[in-house]
């Protein structure tokens, strides 16, 4: 399968460095794997991302699906060029997790030339379906 990136120059290391000072690492959303095609995180289930009945709150299943989402767009376009935003995102929550890790993996559905959409799967640390989130990102020209 050809890779789907725009250079394959990128580690873990690095995306994690860039997540330095962001919700993301904030919440302790850490990149775990680029693939062919795919791009995934975890994040924990903890005081910062629990609501008040102990369970993992939705805006932070929505909150890593769109960074999940939105980095692998940036991995895609030619940063030179293009800065890629979100749009649009939705979110099912499936299922309720109270400890551990959840892990998402994001897939694209659609890589045009101004919109992206992917598909987010969240599990839980069982590899039971957590949340299915769709991320639309727009790719706009980059300005000087």
């Amino acid at each position: 399968m050809k890779p789907i990136w725009h250079s394959l120059d990128v580690s873990l290391d690095q995306l994690n460095e860039w997540s330095a000072g962001t919700m993301a690492h904030y919440l302790g959303m850490e990149f775990t794997e680029i693939g062919p095609d795919c791009l995934r995180a975890m994040m924990p289930v903890d005081h910062r991302t629990i609501q008040p009945y102990g369970l993992l709150h939705g805006g932070a299943s929505a909150a890593l699906a769109e960074t999940v989402g939105s980095v692998a767009s940036s991995l895609v376009i030619d940063p030179q060029k293009s800065i890629c935003v979100g749009l649009e995102i939705n979110a099912n929550h499936i299922k309720g997790v109270r400890e551990g890790y959840v892990h998402a993996l994001a897939k694209p559905l659609h890589l045009g030339a101004t919109t992206h959409v992917w598909d987010i799967r969240i599990t839980d640390d069982h590899h039971k379906l957590v949340c299915i989130s769709r991320l639309t990102v727009a790719i706009l020209p980059k300005r000087d």
